[in-house]
């Protein structure tokens, strides 16, 4: 599947099928917990952006919204045994090694078409057991301030397991770009807020830093 055929594909049928199988079924399997979805824009362009920790994390954003989200997906998922699901529910093909904006002018179009992009700045899930967070990649913040969207900053916490009891997702106010703000100061307040809302699932949930963090995935090194 090459790229100009990827791009090609904004019509959200196939998302609008599916969804509300994949609600009903996660909400069966995992029981997540969802604050303020209601701030999630009912129409009009915006970034939903949250921290990155588990291969799910894009599911349980998606089941806090009916509204179809298209998200950066790395090209070996398109090139893997489900890649025509991953073209059918419009997301965006990203080549790590091309460097070359292709994604971000394909997000953009989107945001210039009303339509939601999904975002995690991190850039790839996080395995440590020792960061809260990796450093956060420009990519949302950048868009945000080139097409005027807003952000709307997310954290999940808990674990993915069957009936999960501690699974949550939290959104908080939108965030906005102004032209005369910097992009580092622009991903200084995201990830200030996506903080925010991490620290504040943990309180909700009772759970530690350290069990959250134990909680992943690790690897040796922290290498993406």
């Amino acid at each position: 599947m090459n790229k100009a055929y990827i791009s090609q594909n904004k019509n959200e049928w196939m998302y609008r099928i599916l969804i509300p199988l994949i609600h009903f079924l996660f909400f069966l399997l995992f029981t997540p917990k969802i604050n303020n979805k209601e701030i999630i824009p009912a129409k009009g362009r915006a970034i939903l952006s949250a921290n990155h920790k588990h291969a799910l994390d894009p599911i349980t954003i998606m089941v806090s919204t009916y509204r179809p989200i298209h998200y950066l997906a790395k090209k070996e998922h398109f090139e893997g045994p489900f890649g025509w699901l991953f073209y059918l529910m419009s997301c965006i093909y990203v080549d790590r090694d091309a460097h070359d904006g292709y994604a971000m002018q394909e997000a953009i179009s989107f945001l210039e078409d009303e339509k939601v992009v999904g975002v995690f700045p991190e850039g790839t899930r996080n395995r440590t057991n020792d960061l809260v967070f990796l450093d956060f990649k420009y990519g949302a913040v950048a868009m945000a301030k080139h097409t005027g969207s807003v952000i709307i900053p997310a954290a999940i916490t808990g674990d993915y397991k069957l009936f999960s009891r501690n699974l949550m997702i939290s959104f908080g106010e939108p965030i906005t770009v102004p032209e005369d703000m910097s992009l580092d100061d622009a991903n200084k307040v995201l990830r200030d807020k996506i903080t925010e809302l991490w620290n504040t699932n943990l309180t909700l949930t009772n759970r530690t830093r350290d069990e959250e963090l134990a909680s992943r995935k690790t690897k040796t090194n922290h290498n993406k």
